[in-house]
């Protein structure tokens, strides 16, 4: 059974084919730039629905990518059965950030609100954009009355408080935009 479960940890990326003949693995990384995936420490990959952590000999760029050889690859063959594979790392292994700000992964799911208490609903995911972060909000036809809203992610401004112990955000936000 593995020591690591869901909310342990955080996935910064995923194996996506095998690359040459040496079992070599491509890399998608979520973290930027992408080469500071290989920064963290130890590497878990799900398999038959465990977190295990995997030794990892090197990673390299390739191309406009990155490529790496695990301890146990020697193969093509051996190296597909990790395609589409998530990459994580436990929670722990990330580096502390300074107040006020936050990973992605700890804004996922936080319920946001208006600052009058409407609920406007749960962040999906966020978005990249050049100006700023964008969160993605969905709600259920419950408790909001649209399915999708995108925030733009602007501390002070739109973005007025994040509680993650109450798994809060609260936003300057009209329900109608």
């Amino acid at each position: 059974m593995s020591e690591f479960n869901a909310e342990d940890v955080v996935v910064l990326g995923r194996f996506n084919s095998p690359f040459g003949i040496q079992g070599w693995v491509k890399v998608y990384s979520y973290t930027e730039p992408m080469e500071n995936i290989q920064s963290y420490k130890p590497w878990l990959i799900k398999l038959k629905n465990e977190w295990q952590p995997v030794k990892v000999k090197t990673v390299k760029k390739q191309g406009k990518g990155l490529i790496a050889k695990l301890d146990t690859i020697d193969t093509p063959e051996a190296a597909r059965l990790y395609c589409e594979v998530e990459i994580a790392v436990p929670k722990s292994a990330l580096p502390n950030l300074d107040a006020g700000d936050f990973y992605w992964s700890q804004l996922q799911n936080l319920k946001v609100f208006t600052e009058s208490g409407e609920l406007l609903g749960r962040v999906d995911h966020l978005l990249e954009t050049g100006a700023n972060d964008v969160l993605v909000v969905k709600g259920d036809a419950e408790s909001v009355d649209r399915e999708t809203r995108l925030i733009p992610y602007v501390p002070e401004k739109v973005v007025k408080m994040v509680d993650l112990e109450s798994e809060t955000i609260r936003v300057d936000w009209g329900s109608d935009y």
